[in-house]
């Protein structure tokens, strides 16, 4: 179980686990564990927290939206916040975004969306 599976468990009303939560938005497991992570970094920061993610990630802000309400809104993305900064080892998901290691992690989603619908 992955620590953002253990805070889902915790809030009333949302997904059980990423697996569930990523089935409901329609979009891979991983890359709702690295949506939440965005935002719950994002969250913390000055701006709007669903577009700051999307700049990070990559993600559509309609995507990133859909996911913040199935977790319960903003107000429980405090409890992800914490998981990352008592967790340092677990913010490291946002780095595997960039998979070649160009700094630019939206080439690398594309290339995983692509290879989800079967065009890679």
């Amino acid at each position: 179980m992955s620590l953002f599976d253990s805070v889902l468990k915790k809030i009333a009303g949302s997904p059980d686990d990423v697996a569930n939560l990523a089935a409901k938005v329609g979009i891979n497991p991983g890359i709702a564990e690295k949506a939440i992570a965005a935002l719950s970094q994002s969250h913390q920061m000055h701006g709007d927290t669903v577009e700051l993610a999307a700049a990070k990630t990559g993600l559509d802000t309609g995507t990133l939206n859909q996911i913040v309400e199935q977790i319960g809104g903003e107000g429980s993305l405090m409890e992800f916040a914490n998981t990352l900064k008592d967790h340092p080892q677990a913010a490291g998901i946002l780095k595997s975004l960039d998979r070649d290691g160009d700094g630019n992690p939206l080439n690398d989603i594309a290339d995983m969306a692509s290879g989800l619908f079967g065009k890679k």
